[in-house]
């Protein structure tokens, strides 16, 4: 049974193929994670992530809000804004945005957890030996690392940023 239902865009020719889906994941730095809160409530909070292939990675602390949603309904859905840039004259916004959907689980394993802190880390702080030395010394106490496995994208572009199908370079 399929978790993420298809529902087709309603102007197709905006759509993002996969690759230019993953193309915006690669180029962001932050999303916005969905989950079902508290009662049933949805519940969206802002974060930063590392992409690791058909993976995102994120972390957090312990306990809290978001934690306590993904352990009772591990499926979310990931948005990633490209650019968004609101145009008064035309009453119009050019914009570029992914949305992943699939599920979150905790990374328990003591070597996977120090392999996406690592690649997290490095995501931010490039070639900083000592940030992530510090990372791994005091984080594992402190927070915990959650890998959001995609199971389905779909993305849109303004139609000003459409040349056809493909996606343009700017944004």
């Amino acid at each position: 049974m399929e978790t993420w239902p298809v529902r087709p865009l309603r102007r197709s020719r905006q759509g993002l193929t996969p690759a230019e889906c993953q193309t915006v994941l690669e180029r962001g730095t932050s999303g916005v994670l969905a989950v079902l809160g508290d009662g049933g409530c949805p519940y969206a909070v802002p974060l930063n992530y590392a992409l690791d292939g058909g993976r995102i990675l994120f972390h957090s602390a312990p306990e809290g809000h978001k934690l306590d949603a993904l352990r009772r309904h591990p499926e979310a859905s990931f948005c990633v804004v490209d650019c968004a840039e609101v145009r008064p004259e035309t009453l119009s916004t050019r914009y570029r945005s992914v949305i992943a959907f699939g599920r979150v689980r905790i990374i328990e394993d003591a070597d996977r957890f120090r392999e996406a802190l690592r690649l997290f880390v490095l995501r931010f702080v490039p070639d900083t030996e000592m940030a992530l030395r510090v990372a791994m010394e005091e984080s594992p106490a402190r927070l915990v690392m959650l890998e959001f496995l995609i199971e389905r994208m779909s993305g849109k572009q303004a139609r000003e940023l459409c040349d056809g199908t493909r996606m343009t370079d700017t944004g």
